[in-house]
């Protein structure tokens, strides 16, 4: 029934995704108790139909949480919320609009020297190594969004390790597979985590900031309808999807190119074929491969009975490989003509608000590897392995050396 797929396991899901559009598109998984939805058009379709399948499940830990994880966040004050991908209108409606405000343009632009600069940074200290060899994700891609999204919502940019560790923990809490016992540090991180939210809203009215943060108190003060708790909410997701997902779009698209020597070799060659590289990236081997809905009425998808409250499993992943819409959907390929067709930032009114800032990020790492170290080469790149997680399929080591 289950046709090889394991929900959490991310090495290699690709072969049981085919065999799940294949042979059973939506079926009930009783492991994890969600219908899994696999074929490109149902996926989208059910993104689409916000009114019949809500995102409030979206942020909801997969595994129930033990009574002593409970205990702590409880005595801990921890009250955080979903700033937006869990939200339902009208209140996501109310608070994207207001958010959209801060997402602005003009502040990517202002990002992007202070982006290249960092990313100039991290590599030549890694190419200064005498030993030629390094790891991608945490030489690189670790540091490079957390940075960024740090500054952008006014955070103290010397605590990249601590927001990690926090991030570490939520992905964990909400899309692991923990025991009771292994939740307990989990919970404590998460505790800290919501009080520096809290503490970073409260700054924010005591003393001007030219922030994120800032922007939405100072929305707020001209009449803006959103509360101090929902732009700590708002801090909370972004101060985990506004890195977490970028290192691992950063990392992906280093390992797949570098993997694809001919198409590694066509961009640095060409470095205005980067962003159609990084949508094929995206596609091929995307940070997010699966995201929830639940259904509020009975509904049928891709020609299956689901009833009111079933919980469903997008794969966004399996989806992206649907021969139905991507020609030898198997192959990477960097001058695919519909790869921007991929659903790996969702579809429909929770489209990821950061989608931009992601590809800018990715964009300057890529250029920047191609002009510093066009000889980068991978070292076992078929042995590398992803962690354990429902949603999210991130790379735990990419190994590289290069030559002098």
């Amino acid at each position: 029934m289950h046709h090889g797929y394991e929900p959490f396991a991310q090495d290699d899901p690709f072969p049981a995704y085919a065999a799940l559009r294949s042979e059973s598109p939506v079926h009930f998984d009783e492991r994890v108790g969600y219908w899994v939805v696999t074929r490109y058009d149902d996926v989208k379709a059910v993104f689409e139909d916000w009114q019949t399948f809500s995102s409030e499940n979206a942020q909801a830990p997969v595994r129930e949480r033990g009574a002593e994880a409970k205990r702590i966040m409880l005595d801990g004050g921890f009250t955080a919320y979903s700033g937006l991908s869990a939200r339902v209108p009208p209140d996501h409606t109310r608070i994207r609009k207001i958010a959209s405000r801060a997402f602005t343009p003009r502040r990517y632009k202002a990002l992007e020297p202070a982006v290249r600069e960092n990313v100039v940074r991290l590599l030549e200290d890694l190419l200064s190594r005498v030993d030629r060899r390094g790891d991608l994700v945490a030489d690189l891609a670790r540091d490079v969004p957390t940075v960024t999204i740090l500054t952008l919502i006014g955070a103290d940019t010397s605590q990249v390790a601590t927001f990690k560790r926090w991030s570490d923990s939520r992905a964990a809490m909400t899309w692991g597979d923990l025991s009771d016992e292994e939740q307990v540090p989990h919970a404590h991180n998460l505790v800290e985590y919501w009080g520096e939210c809290q503490r970073l809203v409260a700054q924010a009215h005591e003393e001007e900031r030219d922030s994120l943060v800032g922007d939405l108190v100072r929305a707020q003060r001209e009449g803006a309808d959103i509360s101090d708790h929902e732009i700590a909410s708002l801090c909370y997701s972004l101060l985990f999807a506004g890195h977490e997902t970028t290192t691992t779009l950063i990392s992906n698209a280093l390992r797949v190119l570098l993997a694809h020597r001919d198409q590694w070799d066509a961009v640095v060659a060409d470095p205005a074929r980067v962003p159609a590289a990084i949508d094929e990236v995206l596609r091929y081997s995307p940070s997010i491969v699966a995201w929830r809905r639940k259904a509020l009425a009975d509904a049928v998808v891709g020609g299956q009975h689901v009833p009111a409250g079933a919980e469903l499993l997008l794969v966004m992943g399996s989806a992206n490989r649907d021969e139905s819409r991507f020609e030898d959907p198997d192959a990477f390929d960097t001058t695919r003509p519909n790869a921007r067709d991929h659903l790996s930032f969702g579809f429909g009114i929770h489209y990821c608000l950061g989608n931009m800032l992601a590809k800018l990020q990715t964009r300057i790492a890529v250029e920047e590897v191609a002009r510093l170290a066009p000889w980068m080469r991978l070292v076992d790149g078929e042995r590398i392995r992803f962690g354990d997680n429902l949603s999210f399929r991130a790379p735990v080591r990419v190994p590289v050396t290069w030559e002098a």
